[in-house]
């Protein structure tokens, strides 16, 4: 498969294999990435800013791969923003902080086991689980064999 349909393509089916590679890259890109920036300068502010910039078309890249990956599990795209909700967990527990009397600190751990859970189930559900097997609604699967090309009598 050419990388750039693997990272970037947002159609078809990528297997279990294909999406830790896609993990893999991502964690040595971004380690190149710091690595470099802290070889060249010693500024703390400029390897964060290299590092938002480089983390753009890892979350472009993500996102492709994650779609790709719940594709295979015969699952639609946005259980991805189910997937993505323990990001947005510590905004909910700053507003709920404001308009509920309960005690925050209660509230934020409760919170921050719900994100712990949902980031757990969606570890197991793309990095962990087979997909469906032989084609779906989202393309051939990825671990089929190819098909032998034909036969010719001569």
């Amino acid at each position: 498969m050419n990388p750039f349909v693997l990272l970037f393509d947002f159609r078809g089916r990528v297997n279990r294999a294909k999406f830790w590679l896609a993990a893999f890259v991502y964690v040595a890109f971004l380690f190149a990435v710091i690595g470099t920036t802290m070889a060249l300068t010693s500024s703390l502010a400029a390897v964060l800013n290299a590092t938002l910039i480089a983390y753009v078309p890892l979350l472009i890249s993500s996102v492709a791969v994650g779609i790709k990956r719940l594709h295979d599990r015969n699952k639609s795209a946005w259980w991805l923003a189910l997937f993505s909700i323990p990001v947005a967990l510590p905004f909910v527990a700053a507003l709920l902080d404001d308009f509920v009397t309960l005690d925050s600190s209660a509230i934020f751990t409760v919170l921050q086991y719900v994100g712990f859970a949902i980031t757990i189930w969606a570890l197991v559900e793309l990095g962990c689980l087979r997909g469906s097997i032989g084609s779906n609604q989202y393309g051939f699967d990825p671990l089929a064999p190819a098909p032998a090309p034909p036969r010719t009598l001569r």
